[in-house]
């Protein structure tokens, strides 16, 4: 008998290493590079220009911090009036979906949208440049971010429509295509606009850092008049507007507009708690205006949109610290503008990073699974910069050797990509169930829902910093206030999650 001289095979170790690598590879890398189509690039550079408009973030916050005279208070209550035109999309879905300006649809509001954007830099850089004699410099930036905000609901909502209309529901041959391929496509549609949105952050974090470090606030604000021709360029190459428009619906418009001039009469008047009140009539209003649109969904499908709903709420209606902390580390950490650039570069790294490789779980998990785990990791990553507060960094420079910035910097990165990897499952939900004809108001009025969220955390930050008072260069209140705004963060949205998970 002779010897088989056949090599032997690889060790099932080995094996199942080159599986798990191969099934990384697949599922996770190339997944969403093999997603992308032509017809999504217009709406992805829309995202995109979204994100790289935060290269003016460092020089505006420095500007606010050096040459303004609003509190941490005031600013978290002009951060609710700058929440506010999210709440009224509606008026803009209405029009996106039923007005045609020169035959277009979705063109001509895009152009819109960055023209709002490019007068509201200019407007700042005004402000920053001391171009006006008569407009007080807080005025001016009200002013200044109101248009900027108006700008991105504007193409926002042009997008939100783009998102769930290049999607097809039929295959070549006319036929639908399966149920299961469709809600694949539409989740992963947002997972590559969140991917658009972060690789525009991510494009321009350093820079914002060293553009703040090496020119003027009003030159700054003016190199962002660049990015308003991003989406601009992308809408321009986009293919023949989908979908039919409906006749406008005059509740709907009408009740919008009514709503905005609501708000802005309360605020000129300056009526007393005119942000509660604003608050409390916008849910109304929103709440109204979604059981209209949703009088023919299926009762089923109606209430697990509600529970859903309600879950997300509570998990974007938390409070946050206010400005007060950011100026701590720049008073008492000595952090600077390039380091801030360095933070917020390393945040969008990992941002990219996580939906990119979790791009899978992502379209697939429910809502309640992703939302109570990054409730669960976002608290206990957010711990150290409480430590922070109590001397966390002296112990850390004694002990192993690194201090403040290496500690904010792996803080950064653990904690950015919870807010966008929580939106994604809510946003196919609201993507799947869009009405032809409608996709703008009814995206609109859902971003209306969770962005008044936003406004309830943004009253509750300005609650929590008349309580606990910090200002620039008194901070003896401002560990308090983080202990209590992560308490609150995380007792209440998983309270509400564990209540309500089994219903959606």
């Amino acid at each position: 008998m002779t010897e088989s001289t056949t090599a032997p095979g690889p060790a099932p170790a080995e094996t199942g290493l080159r599986s798990r690598l191969a099934a990384l590879w697949q599922d996770g890398i190339m997944r969403p590079v093999r997603a992308v189509r032509a017809a999504y690039v217009p709406l992805l550079m829309v995202y995109f220009a979204y994100g790289a408009l935060g290269i003016i973030d460092v020089s505006r916050d420095m500007w606010v911090k050096e040459s303004l005279s609003l509190s941490p208070a005031e600013l978290a209550g002009v951060a609710v009036w700058l929440s506010l035109p999210w709440t009224i999309k509606m008026v803009f879905g209405q029009l996106v979906d039923g007005v045609a300006i020169f035959g277009s649809r979705r063109r001509a509001y895009v152009l819109i949208g960055a023209g709002f954007t490019g007068t509201g830099l200019i407007i700042l850089a005004g402000a920053a440049g001391g171009w006006f004699r008569l407009l007080p410099a807080d005025d001016a930036y009200v002013l200044g971010a109101v248009a900027i905000v108006l700008g991105a609901v504007i193409q926002d909502v042009v997008a939100d429509a783009m998102s769930s209309e290049v999607v097809d529901r039929v295959d070549e041959s006319g036929q639908p295509r399966p149920d299961a391929d469709i809600r694949t496509d539409l989740a992963m549609v947002q997972v590559l606009g969140r991917l658009a949105l972060g690789i525009g952050i991510l494009s321009v974090a350093g820079l914002s850092g060293w553009l703040a470090h090496h020119f003027s606030r009003e030159h700054v604000f003016l190199f962002g008049l660049a990015i308003p021709l991003i989406s601009i360029t992308g809408v321009m190459f986009a293919r023949g507007e989908t979908g039919e428009g409906q006749p406008l619906d005059w509740r709907i418009l009408g009740g919008g507009l009514a709503f905005g001039t609501f708000v802005v009469g309360t605020a000129l008047l300056r009526v007393p708690f005119a942000q509660e009140l604003v608050f409390v009539v916008s849910m109304a209003v929103v709440l109204t205006m979604l059981h209209m649109v949703t009088r023919d969904v299926e009762p089923k499908t109606r209430q697990a949109i509600i529970f859903a709903s309600i879950i997300i709420f509570a998990f974007r209606a938390t409070p946050g610290v206010g400005d007060g902390y950011f100026w701590w580390t720049l008073d008492v950490l000595k952090f600077d503008e390039a380091f801030y650039g360095i933070l917020r570069q390393t945040s969008a790294i990992i941002a990219i990073g996580a939906m990119w490789l979790f791009s899978r779980q992502l379209t697939e998990y429910s809502v309640t699974t992703v939302l109570f785990w990054i409730a669960v990791a976002g608290t206990i990553l957010s711990l150290p910069n409480i430590g922070l507060f109590y001397g966390l960094a002296n112990w850390t420079e004694a002990t192993f050797g690194f201090g403040a910035r290496t500690i904010a910097v792996v803080d950064a990165a653990t904690t950015s990509p919870f807010a966008d990897l929580a939106m994604i499952p809510m946003l196919t939900l609201i993507a799947y169930y869009a009405p032809d004809g409608q996709r703008a108001t009814w995206f609109a009025l859902m971003a209306s829902l969770m962005n008044l969220a936003l406004v309830a955390g943004q009253l509750q930050t300005k609650y929590l910093n008349h309580i606990f008072t910090v200002n620039r260069g008194h901070y003896g209140e401002l560990g308090d206030l983080l202990i209590t705004a992560t308490v609150i963060g995380f007792v209440v949205p998983v309270a509400v999650i564990l209540l309500l998970r089994k219903r959606v």
